[in-house]
């Protein structure tokens, strides 16, 4: 086993052997969500979030930070690759806000190929990101431990949904086309850096929870869902809270020399946000 391995394996807790096959995929997948924290932190503070392996691993798992899709999504990619299954990523465009026209390639997420068979896996799309992989295929509605989904497809353009209460949510549209680590470069730089990219306006934070459930953060704002349900939301007072709250719940790394951050840093970097915005999922 590669260094990288033994290293990531330590991250999520994982002690299992691993074999290319679909049972050790599913595992995989909910220990990352579990482990890894889906975050934003080093864009409202401005830091540069560099894409190669070294650098994501460094952050993620060496410093026991989080991260977004590139990031999450590229590590999962590498994790993958290195147990031996086929993978690689493709470039979605984020519908779920509804927005007026389609939007650029900012999401990624990975196809897998198994056996004849064709999955999607993502683990870096916040709270309402995959804890499984699914079949790539249209219409069928595919449970996860955390939520139904289903995809649909007209002309190889493919929908990600999620059934929410009692009607179907669009996530992102995605096709399979090849893509280049510079086209991950460009989606990641948008992202972080696009005026109007809500990944610069609002501190975002989830983790999955293996029995279902789910932490989530939106600025000061902290929720424990129980699917559909909250059953812990707290208006955290200050910065300190906050601070505590990344640790304690979400298992974040804040010591690492290059990335971790002092709470004199984040207390500067939240100043000019809402104590009490209203509850995202």
């Amino acid at each position: 086993m590669s260094p990288f391995l033994s290293a990531y394996f330590a991250r999520i807790g994982w002690q299992q052997p691993v074999s290319v096959d679909i049972e050790t995929l599913r595992a995989l997948h909910l220990s990352h969500n579990c482990a890894i924290p889906f975050e934003n932190i080093d864009v409202v503070m401005t830091r540069e979030i560099q894409l190669d392996d070294q650098c994501v691993m460094d952050k993620l798992v060496s410093a026991r930070r989080g991260g977004y899709c590139f990031e999450q999504n590229g590590l999962f990619e590498r994790v993958l690759r290195e147990v031996g299954f086929e993978v690689r990523s493709v470039l979605g465009r984020v519908i779920l806000a509804n927005p007026p026209q389609m939007p650029p390639r900012t999401h990624r997420l990975l196809l897998v190929e198994l056996n004849g068979e064709r999955w999607i896996a993502d683990v870096g799309f916040g709270g309402q990101t995959l804890t499984a992989p699914i079949r790539l295929i249209t219409g069928e509605e595919q449970a996860t431990p955390h939520g139904v989904y289903r995809l649909m497809n007209e002309n190889n353009d493919w929908v990600l949904q999620f059934r929410h209460h009692e009607h179907w949510q669009s996530m992102y549209h995605f096709d399979l086309a090849t893509q280049y680590f510079t086209d991950y470069v460009m989606g990641n730089f948008w992202s972080a850096h696009w005026p109007q990219s809500h990944f610069r306006h609002h501190l975002l934070m989830c983790r999955h929870l293996p029995d279902g459930g789910k932490l989530t953060l939106t600025n000061y704002h902290f929720t424990h869902w129980q699917g559909a349900r909250a059953v812990e939301t707290v208006n955290l007072p200050d910065a300190s809270a906050l601070y505590v709250v990344m640790q304690e719940r979400f298992g974040l790394g804040v010591d690492d020399p290059k990335h971790g951050f002092s709470l004199t840093e984040l207390t500067a970097v939240m100043a000019g946000f809402d104590t009490h915005p209203e509850a995202g999922k």
